[in-house]
């Protein structure tokens, strides 16, 4: 009398592989009380890319489990992940160094004059040197000169607030939470795996927006 052995497989929503055979084990995580039945279905190839530029493939868990099950009828492939997921292909490319670094200092540039910007306009929007001028007017009794405690203490929190809000300065963080820049490229990425999903399935259908 055979046994049926259950082998759960847990499929990530989209993986970056480097290599063009893609196995099981690149694109999930397998489980099996059986040893040699969990390393025998972790090295089975799911896709061999023939394509030498990247690119992403939608593909279904229900191609991932026909050959599983191919391999040993014996196992029973239970689906506990994605039912459709990506593999993302970046073949290994030389490091640029030089133009990797570029890039940054254009994104800290962009991001500094922009923020630099915002905060500019807004001030003169509300007319925080007015409103500072009045306070300490109304506290000393003399007309400021331009530059008080009170703009001084405006920059510095400021910069303190923006530090704290984003919760990470270089690789120390204040606490284990992730930070709203790790949250919003997390959605980010939600949003891009969800929309390849969705437009492969309506080009299926033929009713691809263009």
């Amino acid at each position: 009398m055979s046994t049926t052995r259950n082998v759960y497989l847990n499929l990530q929503e989209i993986t970056e592989v480097r290599h063009r055979d893609v196995l099981v084990k690149d694109v999930a995580s397998v489980y099996c009380s059986d040893q040699n039945i969990q390393n025998k279905c972790s090295v089975v190839k799911v896709k061999t890319i023939r394509d030498q530029h990247c690119r992403r493939y939608v593909e279904s868990a229900l191609d991932v489990i026909r050959k599983l099950e191919a391999v040993d009828p014996s196992i029973q492939v239970t689906n506990v992940g994605k039912v459709e997921y990506i593999i993302d292909y970046q073949p290994s490319k030389p490091p640029r160094h030089l133009w990797q670094w570029t890039k940054t200092a254009f994104v800290c540039l962009v991001c500094f004059c922009g923020a630099a910007f915002a905060i500019m306009t807004f001030n003169n929007d509300v007319s925080v040197k007015d409103v500072f001028g009045e306070i300490y007017l109304l506290i000393t009794g003399r007309e400021s000169p331009g530059f008080t405690i009170l703009e001084l203490s405006y920059s510095v929190g400021l910069a303190v607030g923006i530090l704290l809000f984003f919760n990470h300065i270089a690789k120390w963080k204040l606490n284990t939470d992730p930070t709203p820049l790790e949250v919003q490229m997390r959605l980010y990425e939600d949003d891009i795996s969800k929309t390849l999903i969705q437009n492969d399935g309506r080009k299926e259908q033929g009713i691809d927006v263009r």
